[in-house]
């Protein structure tokens, strides 16, 4: 099982493969999955700014096509804030496959340095149950 250490070496690896000519605010996200595996994704921005996709975006889709249908625990890093928190759009989806309980792990350039669930985060997500 991959530790919150693991999750942070793959977010920042994730982050030098971003790309980001215009904000140059590059992030990276690894997540571990329901599967034991982790997946990673990068923020990919386009010349119609701001409609590019948040690295929590990527790892999620890698996570789907990778099989994978839950979260369990996820890592966020970007090299030139000191604690990068999932935007707003991001928690919502991060909330859509986790639980409540879900860690969130936000990391500097010296490893995981703050650790809060996907509750506080978001505590009052738009929950599937409650359209159910």
């Amino acid at each position: 099982m991959a530790s919150p250490s693991d999750l942070f070496s793959a977010a920042r690896a994730a982050s030098e493969k971003a790309y980001a000519p215009y904000s140059k605010f590059p992030v990276g996200a690894a997540i571990l999955a329901d599967d034991g595996t982790v997946y990673a994704g990068a923020n990919v921005e386009n010349l119609a700014y701001p409609e590019g996709i948040c690295a929590e975006g990527v790892a999620i889709g890698h996570m789907i096509m990778g099989g994978a249908k839950a979260i369990k625990a996820v890592a966020v890093y970007a090299p030139r804030l000191a604690l990068c928190s999932p935007c707003g759009g991001c928690r919502q989806k991060l909330a859509e496959f986790s639980d409540k309980a879900t860690e969130v792990y936000l990391c500097d350039d010296g490893g995981v340095r703050e650790t809060v669930t996907v509750a506080a985060l978001l505590p009052h997500a738009f929950d599937t149950e409650d359209i159910g």
